[in-house]
């Protein structure tokens, strides 16, 4: 019997190893797998590369997962914003490596590697630094970049509700980089706020098939520091 449904955070981040590549899903705190980070930093895997739309806020989260010193390097198109001092001080000092990537070009490259393509051409980045020693070609009078995926070992994505074969569905905006990051990784753990029995998920709601899941936890809603869900009154 399939049942990807893990018994808790700690079992399933338990293989994650020292130098992993880690997608975690998220768009500032929308979709953020809060919990599955937390979790990260009691495992204590180190010297990870870690693949995200900013690089923190504040001193939780991602922040906390950089304050650690867990990450050698970062990937993301947004690295800097007004509570991102844990980011700006690692990198500042010469502790923590950084690849800027556009937003449209970084989910690309992601969705680039669950597709199995091995490069692509995108104009975004053509004549600035961001292109560095890159390929470039003309196609059809306009200069492009070669870009190549972002693999990962593991992604962390959250989703609203999900069944014991891993089929997820997401909520709104908090759904964002998450589908593609399951494709792309070779293991796949997603937080769902409800687990669905096994038949009853509307396959037509279903975003992100089984397939590409391996381990689901069950977390409860909480309020996030931008609203998220709100506390009964």
């Amino acid at each position: 019997m399939i049942n990807k449904i893990a018994r808790s955070v700690a079992d399933a981040l338990a293989g994650i190893q020292d130098g992993a590549t880690v997608l975690i899903g998220g768009f500032g705190t929308a979709g953020i797998p809060g919990e599955l980070i937390d979790g990260l930093v009691e495992q204590g895997a180190k010297d990870l590369t870690v693949v995200n739309n900013n690089a923190g806020n504040g001193e939780t989260g991602l922040a906390a997962l950089l304050k650690a010193g867990r990450v050698r390097k970062i990937i993301c198109s947004f690295p800097r914003q007004a509570d991102s001092q844990v980011f700006d001080g690692l990198y500042r000092s010469g502790k923590l490596e950084l690849e800027l990537v556009p937003q449209g070009n970084l989910a690309e490259r992601i969705r680039a590697a669950g597709a199995g393509i091995g490069a692509f051409f995108c104009p975004t980045g053509y004549g600035t630094q961001l292109a560095g020693n890159r390929e470039t070609r003309e196609i059809d009078g306009k200069q492009y970049v070669l870009e190549y995926p972002i693999h990962g070992d593991v992604a962390l994505i959250k989703a609203e509700r999900g069944d014991r074969w891993g089929n997820l569905v997401y909520r709104k905006a908090a759904r964002n980089f998450g589908p593609v990051m399951a494709m792309a990784a070779k293991k796949t753990i997603a937080t769902v706020h409800d687990i669905a029995e096994l038949g009853t998920l509307d396959p037509e709601t279903i975003v992100t098939p089984g397939i590409f899941v391996h381990q689901v936890v069950r977390i409860e809603r909480v309020a996030t520091q931008a609203g998220g869900f709100k506390k009964a009154a």
